[in-house]
């Protein structure tokens, strides 16, 4: 018979047992989020012991014992959302573009919504607020917002990233960019048939199945490999040495030339037949009359464009080095491939934002967002939001800006124009590298350290000017230099709750313990 235990009880136990303070709160937490089970008795509420066992003793509960040990006890674990699933957490429209630095949706709409918790005290935002985020990116505050029922202004300094974001929160003529995607598809299916590319990669794979189904047999190698029989890295590279010869004769029968040029970052990164049917959709979408139609073509090439480029499966996000052959694959365990044509992806990507516009579509609200592509430290927003015009312009007249949610760069990681340059090449888009915030060209040196506090102390004092009088501002950051507090104070605002959340779906390889932090501040009293 199972042994049930108060919410007290439940807290002293579980600490014994894992021999690690567990509050009352957090028992609770793991009651409203499903974790285990309320069993109310007579008006009381006990909880299994043996399902208290049972959590701590699973990989999730595990987890949280290994992070908070590196990370410590304040973290707050109801925010590592780690019951969702990957296909939540890019939903909709979240994944019409990838983009290095994005928070995840829920953790938007967490302190954008009005639900309490025994963490989250009090409801922040209301419908038919104005969010602001200053540091837009892919525009997920955007996003979220118009599902809640709030208008947000968004600002960046890169030009594609308010593009990005745009093209998430717009509305469609859903049949005419069917119909366009059609005529593009049709045209590029014509232009590849006559570069050859369809029957050159028809035979490599045939043969590099052959190839790998000798020398790297499923699962047998990846068992191999896991317990370290066999030399991955010495073997891999000399089964893609003996299968070179066999590409570079494919590559001579069909005439696809292999020749690449260190010119722009084009010639680099993409072969010639990739190239040319990247210029040639490119030509195809500039010829659409509609320009929001015409806007998020561009943003689906561009989608097409960065899986395209020729590197290996493993390095797509970091680019570390051209691959212009066959090559041995860490990811997959076998010899891979770089792409010689965008049609398949351009087909995939296609659909799928069809599919997820789609999906927005039913739960959009009928509220306005939009990204200016703005220094956001001298940005008039008074003067974006006028121009937007109804329901925000008359909601901004009464009551202003009710607050900010962002999360702006960090301290020398992300080249945030870099990060897309194909497409600022393709579409001719201008770049403000000069004025990225804590860029990564910048470093993180004490002098850069000193500028990042300026500019973003900067961007908020600019921000106020535009916020209700009883605004509320979450700064989502990994301030590892201890920075915010300055910045803060800088600004003429004071931290007044700190929420310190574990990140658990990084999207680089570094799987590592990783925290940050959500700064909520207010208005500093004189």
């Amino acid at each position: 018979m199972s042994t049930l235990l108060t919410i007290a009880e439940a807290s002293e136990f579980a600490t014994q047992y894992i021999g690690k303070t567990v509050t009352e709160s957090n028992i609770t937490y793991l009651i409203q989020y499903g974790r285990i089970d309320k069993i109310e008795t007579d008006g009381a509420i006990y909880i299994d012991k043996e399902q208290l066992i049972a959590y701590y003793n699973s990989f999730k509960g595990k987890k949280e014992i290994e992070w908070k040990n590196v990370l410590g006890d304040d973290v707050n674990w109801e925010l590592s959302f780690d019951g969702y699933k990957e296909a939540e957490t890019t939903k909709h429209v979240h994944r019409l573009h990838p983009y290095k630095g994005k928070f995840i949706p829920q953790l938007v709409e967490y302190f954008l919504d009005d639900h309490i918790d025994a963490f989250k005290k009090e409801v922040y935002f209301h419908p038919g607020d104005i969010i602001l985020d200053p540091f837009c990116g892919s525009g997920t505050t955007l996003v979220q917002a118009c599902e809640l029922g709030m208008h947000a202004v968004g600002m960046d300094i890169s030009s594609f990233n308010a593009q990005i974001s745009n093209c998430k929160v717009r509305k469609y003529d859903i049949g005419l960019l069917k119909r366009e995607i059609i005529h593009i598809t049709s045209k590029l299916e014509e232009f590849e048939r006559n570069l050859n590319i369809e029957g050159f990669e028809t035979e490599l794979l045939d043969k590099l199945y052959i190839f790998n189904s000798q020398y790297f047999p499923s699962p047998e190698f990846r068992k191999m490999v896991y317990r370290k029989e066999v030399a991955e890295k010495t073997y891999g590279a000399e089964k893609a040495e003996m299968f070179l010869p066999t590409f570079v004769e494919l590559a001579k029968k069909y005439g696809v030339s292999l020749n690449v040029s260190e010119g722009s970052f084009l010639d680099k990164w993409y072969f010639e037949t990739a190239r040319r049917e990247i210029k040639f959709t490119d030509e195809l979408i500039e010829k659409t009359q509609d320009e929001t139609t015409k806007q998020i073509l561009q943003v689906i090439l561009s989608r097409t464009m960065r899986s395209c480029r020729a590197t290996t499966h493993s390095d797509l996000a970091t680019l570390l080095e051209p691959v212009y052959t066959t090559y041995y694959c860490t990811k997959h365990k076998k010899i891979c491939k770089p792409l010689f044509s965008i049609l398949k992806w351009w087909k995939t990507y296609s659909q799928d934002t069809v599919k997820r516009i789609g999906e927005f579509d039913k739960l959009r609200t009928e509220t306005q967002q939009q990204c200016f592509a703005a220094n956001s430290a001298e940005a008039d927003i008074s003067e974006f939001i006028a121009g937007m015009g109804g329901d925000i312009n008359d909601t901004y007249k009464e009551r202003k800006i009710k607050g900010i949610f962002s999360s702006p760069p960090y301290v020398g990681l992300i080249d945030y124009h870099e990060q897309h340059a194909y497409a600022y090449e393709l579409f001719g888009l201008d770049r403000h590298d000069e004025e990225e915030i804590g860029s990564m060209q910048k470093g993180h040196t004490i002098e850069a350290r000193k500028k990042y506090v300026d500019d973003i102390a900067a961007v908020l004092i600019n921000c106020k000017k535009y916020l209700a009088e009883d605004y509320e501002v979450f700064i989502v950051a990994n301030d590892k230099f201890g920075l915010y507090n300055e910045i803060a104070e800088r600004a003429g605002m004071v931290i007044v709750e700190q929420f310190k959340r574990p990140v658990l779906n990084r999207t680089e390889k570094d799987k590592g313990a990783y925290s940050e932090i959500i700064f909520r501040m207010k208005e500093k009293s004189i």
